[in-house]
């Protein structure tokens, strides 16, 4: 990709990318590299990939930042190897080797039954090395010292756990796929798995398959992505955010209450057709002719906007 001079004006455009996350890279790393495929500086991700894991990581350009929260929120999907007779301080194959036992006793039904309890709503413990924040630090910060501090729990839900190919043997292996809330870390899965069968166990490979609407099939390579933004093209592979928040209920506005919700007004919900379909507990996209105008919640009979991401213009 050629560099172009600095006063060379640049289009200003939004969207969310599905990046396909090679191994070895942070998220952040990769937020760097669309910086400079995209010539802007306001990207981030909706959601940290280990270095060690690749698979889908969606990013958010220009005005886009101002719904990460919610693409954040959305369910994750996994597949991943699971080698049993080995622990590390990590959780995968990148930490420290802290315990060894021959895994040769187990069977894929041993496998199975374990995942299944699994299952449901729990408490979590992020990895000791891990980018979660505990005293003023990030746990591997810590974990770099030597220090040892106490891991708060995080709730969690896995919704789906299926065992899809097992290979016994000293260092048995499975091929799991996991589906889970945010904040789930299959690297603690692995560990937990372990535990349970006595053996231990890590996460010696890990693929993040799909993030909320977001599939691996249609996530692009840096390759790609590199071509697409040379020839100019990148804004025509972003998703618009409302095609990114497609889940959530949608209201579309006529033009007098296109204008009342760019003011952050609030509607009356008898003047929304079917407004009683619409739910109480998740936001709400509020749309004019041009895309998406706003988020609003139902708050005492109104829906008001609580996210105005442009004016009755298009600005």
């Amino acid at each position: 990709m050629s560099n172009r001079p600095r006063s060379d004006p640049r289009p200003v455009f939004s969207g969310v990318l599905n990046v396909l996350k090679p191994p070895g890279m942070t998220s952040h790393d990769v937020v760097d590299e669309a910086r400079r495929w995209a010539g802007m500086r306001r990207i981030g991700h909706t959601g940290t990939l280990d270095p060690g894991a690749a698979g889908v990581l969606v990013l958010c350009l220009g005005d886009a930042t101002r719904i990460a929260e919610f693409l954040t929120d959305q369910r994750k999907a996994y597949r991943a190897e699971f080698t049993f007779g080995a622990s590390t301080d990590s959780g995968d194959a990148y930490g420290t080797l802290i315990g060894e036992h021959d895994a040769s006793v187990l069977t894929a039904a041993d496998v199975q039954a374990a995942l299944a309890g699994f299952l449901g709503v729990q408490e979590q413990v992020p990895p000791m090395v891990s980018a979660v924040h505990r005293g003023g630090r990030r746990l591997y910060e810590h974990a770099r010292r030597g220090e040892t501090v106490e891991v708060e729990p995080r709730r969690i839900e896995i919704t789906e756990c299926r065992l899809l190919r097992f290979q016994p043997g000293p260092r048995a292996r499975a091929l799991v796929h996991v589906e889970c809330s945010k904040g789930t870390y299959i690297r603690a899965l692995a560990r937990d798995l372990g535990e349970r069968l006595a053996v231990g166990a890590h996460a010696s490979f890990v693929l993040r398959t799909r993030a909320g609407r977001f599939e691996i099939a249609e996530a692009m390579t840096f390759e790609e992505l590199a071509e697409v933004a040379a020839e100019g093209r990148l804004p025509a592979v972003l998703t618009s955010m409302d095609d990114a928040l497609a889940d959530l209920p949608v209201v579309d506005l006529t033009p007098g209450q296109r204008v009342q919700i760019s003011d952050g007004r609030p509607l009356p919900l008898f003047q929304i057709p079917g407004w009683a379909r619409l739910p109480t507990d998740r936001p709400i996209r509020l749309r004019d002719s041009r895309g998406l105008l706003a988020l609003g919640r139902i708050e005492e009979g109104r829906i008001r906007p609580f996210r105005v991401l442009r004016g009755a213009s298009g600005s």
